[in-house]
């Protein structure tokens, strides 16, 4: 989460937003989370929460998405959102996958597969970019919203974190840890 606060800092004081108005915003950002949003629940069958993600799914290995899947979903949600990032590295925050407009009735996400639309992320590609620390063990944190609109209007990772946080009704997360052997 602290990573999506400074992404939203960043691009708050870029924009040349006050003070005042960011407090404004995190309070209004941070008052659907406080109420609740962390109900729902993420998993993967290719590694569990806080473990090493296989190399399979790195830049040492084949670089594709690991499966994920959630439940626990509340009523009303028009659909999904999900932010990959590393906030280890060491020019801040790194973006490695962003997709938005995930049907409301999907559940799951397949290895190698996009169930909705993506977004550029930090490598300069819309497409997944697995693990692919410079040094030291990173954790790589997936998170998944559930938002109350059918699409997101985001065409740049600072509009995703910004609509993303915005629509979210729910949240979950799934942490996994990567280093190059």
């Amino acid at each position: 989460m602290k990573g999506v606060i400074f992404a939203l800092v960043l691009f708050l004081i870029l924009i040349g937003c006050s003070t005042e108005r960011f407090e404004e915003i995190i309070q209004d950002i941070e008052k659907p989370i406080q109420e609740g949003v962390v109900t729902m629940k993420l998993e993967s069958k290719d590694f569990n929460d806080g473990d090493m993600i296989p190399s399979r799914f790195t830049c040492q290995g084949e670089n594709i998405n690991p499966q994920l899947a959630w439940d626990d979903v509340p009523d009303g949600v028009k659909s999904f959102a999900l932010i990959v990032d590393d906030p280890d590295a060491p020019v801040g925050t790194w973006v490695h996958w962003l997709v938005k407009d995930i049907p409301a009735d999907v559940r799951e996400i397949g290895q190698d597969s996009v169930p909705g639309k993506q977004v550029g992320n930090d490598f300069g590609k819309d497409d997944y970019g697995g693990p692919c620390p410079p040094s030291g063990v990173h954790r790589y944190f997936f998170r998944l919203y559930a938002l109350d609109v059918e699409s997101l209007d985001a065409s740049d990772k600072g509009d995703f974190y910004k609509q993303a946080l915005e629509h979210s009704i729910a949240k979950t997360e799934l942490m996994g840890r990567y280093t190059k052997g």
